[in-house]
C-alpha cells in the first residue's frame, strides 16, 4: 500500500493564490465583455436611429455614412488586438464630427443661398405662402372643434355635417379616424391623442389661433383655422400654385409668378415672393463679395484692420511681456515671484467678463476712466472709429501681455547665462550681447507662439464682440459692419445679428478667413525654419 501523499502549507497557499487570481480574470474579463456589448448596443441602437431619420429626409449620404461608421466601430472593438485602432477610433469620430464635417458644410453653404428667407425647401417653401395668404372663406361651414395634442403637437378634431370624425395637424392633412368618442356633436376623446381643456386653450392661445391644419394634401384645397378653440373655419390661400407649370397665381391680382431657378418665385418684372427656398448658387456669393462695392468695401476695410489689429497686438504683447520678463529676471531684484504672481493676475481672468469690465470703465458717461482718471471729460472710448480701435488695443494688451511675460520668462531661463558672459568679456555692452546672442535664440522657441498668437487675436471674436460689439456702425454698408469688427466678428454679425441673414455669405467669408489664415500660418514656420540654425 502507498503512503498517502501530503501538501504542504506553503504549496496550498500558491496554489489559492493562482485560483484566485484566475477567477479575478475571469471576472473582470466577462464584466468587461458586457460593459462592451452593452455600450457597442446602444452605439449601434443610436446609428440605426439617426440612420433611419437621415434616410427619411433623404439625406442618403449621412446615412449611409452614419451606419458603416457603426458597423467599422463595431468591427474594432469585437475583434482581438486591432489595440492602436481602439484608441485612435474615438479621437477620430471625434474629429471628423466636429471639424472636418463642419468644415466641409460650412464649405457646402458657400455655395448655396441659405439665409433668411431661403432656408427650406420648395414644398415648404409654397407651403408657407399658402399659409401666409389665407383668408376665410365667406360661406364656410362651421366646424366644431376639440384641439388634441400628440407628441407635444396641436392638432383639430372636427365633425362634419355627415357625422363623420377627421383629424389632422399642421404637418398631416385631415383623415378619418377611428374609435373616437362623439357627444353632443363635439369630439370629446381621441385614441392616442390629449383632449386640451379650456385652461390649456386659453394658454396656448397665440399657437392656436396660427395653426392651420390642411383639409387635404392638395395645398390649393385650403385648411381649417380657429380663433377660439371651439370652431374652425376654412381658409383659403389667395394664390393658386399650378404643380403642372410650376407658377403661383394670384387670385386677386392675376400676376403670376414662375420659378426663377434663383429659389425663389419671381414676376416678369422680377418681383419675388417671399419665402423662397435653398438653392445652390455656384460661386455667387464669392463674386458679390469680390464685385458688390456695397460688400467688398466694408470687406477691404475690415480685413484691412484684421491685419492691423492682430500685428500690433502681437507686437505689443510681446514688446511688453518681454520688457517684464528681462526686468523680473534679473536675479539682483528681490521679490521676484511676488511681482511675477501680480503680473499673471490679468490673464487668471475669463477674458470676456475682463471686457466687459472694461467697457464699463470706459463709458464715456460713467466709466471710471473718463470721471476719476481725466476729471469727469466725456471721453468717446467706445463710440469714436479711432478711439474705438485704440480702446480695443489697449484692452488686449491687458489681457494679452502675461502670456508673453511668462513665455519670454521661460525661454530666457532656458538660455545659459554663460554665452552672455563670455559676449561681455569680449568687449561686447549688455544691450549688444542681449541683442545679438539671447534675442536670437529667445525667437527660436518664441517664433511659433507668436505665430499662434497672430491667428488667435486673427479670429478674436470675444474682445471685439464684449467690448464693442464691432461698433461703431458703418451705415453706409451693405452689410452689418461696424468700425472695429474684424473678420470673424463681421462673419458672426452677416449670419446671425439682425432681420436678414445670410448664411451662404457668411460661409464665404469664413472660407477666405481660413484660406487667409492657413497661408500666414504656412509662410510663417516656413521662415522660423530658418531661427532653428542658431540652436
Amino acid at each position: 500500500m502507498s503512503a498517502p501523499t501530503t501538501t504542504r502549507p506553503d504549496e496550498r497557499t500558491v496554489h489559492g493564490r493562482r485560483a484566485r487570481r484566475t477567477a479575478e480574470s475571469a471576472s473582470i474579463g466577462w464584466k468587461l465583455l458586457l460593459l462592451k456589448i452593452t455600450v457597442l448596443g446602444l452605439l449601434n441602437a443610436v446609428s440605426v436611429y439617426a440612420a433611419m431619420v437621415l434616410f427619411f429626409n433623404e439625406r442618403w449620404i449621412i446615412g449611409t455614412l452614419v451606419v458603416v461608421s457603426g458597423a467599422i466601430l463595431t468591427w474594432i472593438y469585437l475583434q482581438r488586438g486591432a489595440l492602436p485602432a481602439k484608441y485612435l477610433a474615438p479621437g477620430v469620430v471625434f474629429l471628423l464630427i466636429f471639424q472636418v464635417f463642419v468644415i466641409l458644410y460650412s464649405g457646402y453653404v458657400a455655395f448655396t443661398n441659405y439665409g433668411t428667407g431661403h432656408n427650406s425647401t420648395k414644398d415648404h417653401a409654397i407651403h408657407a405662402i399658402m399659409l401666409q395668404t389665407q383668408d376665410r372663406v365667406p360661406d364656410s361651414p362651421t366646424y366644431p372643434l376639440t384641439v388634441v395634442e400628440s407628441s407635444g403637437e396641436l392638432g383639430f378634431a372636427v365633425t362634419t355635417e355627415d357625422g363623420e370624425i377627421l383629424i389632422g395637424s399642421a404637418e398631416a392633412p385631415l383623415e378619418a379616424v377611428e374609435g373616437a368618442v362623439v357627444e353632443d356633436g363635439r369630439v370629446v376623446q381621441v385614441p392616442d391623442h390629449q383632449v386640451l381643456s379650456f385652461a390649456d386653450l386659453v394658454e396656448r392661445q397665440q399657437e392656436l389661433t396660427t395653426l392651420a391644419v390642411p383639409l387635404s394634401d392638395d395645398p390649393n384645397a385650403g385648411a381649417l383655422r380657429t380663433q377660439d378653440g371651439q370652431r374652425a373655419y376654412v381658409y383659403t390661400s389667395r394664390f393658386v400654385y399650378d404643380e403642372s407649370s410650376d407658377t403661383m397665381t394670384n387670385t386677386q391680382t392675376g400676376q403670376t409668378y414662375t420659378d426663377g431657378g434663383e429659389g425663389a418665385f419671381v414676376t416678369e418684372a422680377g418681383e419675388e415672393l417671399m419665402p423662397g427656398w435653398r438653392v445652390n448658387v455656384g460661386l455667387e456669393n464669392f463674386v458679390r463679395a469680390i464685385t458688390e462695392e456695397s460688400i467688398r468695401g466694408p470687406l477691404l476695410y475690415v480685413t484691412t484692420w484684421t491685419f492691423a489689429f492682430a500685428f500690433l497686438s502681437v507686437a505689443s504683447t510681446f514688446i511688453l511681456g518681454l520688457f517684464l520678463a528681462i526686468v523680473f529676471n534679473d536675479p539682483q531684484m528681490k521679490s521676484r515671484k511676488y511681482y511675477r504672481l501680480v503680473m499673471i493676475l490679468p490673464y487668471a481672468f475669463p477674458g470676456f467678463l475682463s471686457a466687459l469690465v472694461w467697457a464699463g470703465m470706459m463709458n464715456q458717461e460713467f466709466g471710471f476712466i473718463n470721471n476719476v482718471l481725466f476729471g469727469g471729460a466725456a471721453i468717446p472710448w467706445l463710440s469714436d472709429p479711432w478711439l474705438a480701435k485704440l480702446s480695443i488695443l489697449i484692452v488686449n494688451l491687458w489681457l494679452g501681455f502675461p502670456y508673453m511675460f511668462l513665455v519670454c520668462t521661460g525661454a530666457l531661463q532656458s538660455i545659459p547665462e554663460e554665452l552672455t558672459e563670455a559676449a561681455q568679456m569680449d568687449g561686447a555692452r549688455p544691450f549688444q550681447a542681449f541683442r545679438q546672442i539671447k534675442f536670437p535664440l529667445l525667437l527660436v522657441s518664441i517664433a511659433p507662439l507668436l505665430i499662434s498668437s497672430f491667428a488667435f487675436n486673427f479670429n478674436n471674436f470675444n474682445l471685439v464682440y464684449m467690448l464693442t460689439g464691432g461698433g461703431p456702425r458703418d451705415i453706409e454698408a451693405g452689410i452689418n459692419v461696424g468700425s472695429t469688427d474684424i473678420l470673424i466678428s463681421m462673419v458672426y454679425k452677416v449670419a446671425f445679428v439682425g432681420s436678414q441673414s445670410d448664411y451662404g455669405l457668411a460661409s464665404a467669408f469664413s472660407i477666405l478667413i481660413f484660406f487667409i489664415v492657413g497661408t500666414i500660418s504656412v509662410i510663417a514656420f516656413r521662415r522660423t525654419r530658418a531661427l532653428e540654425e542658431l540652436n
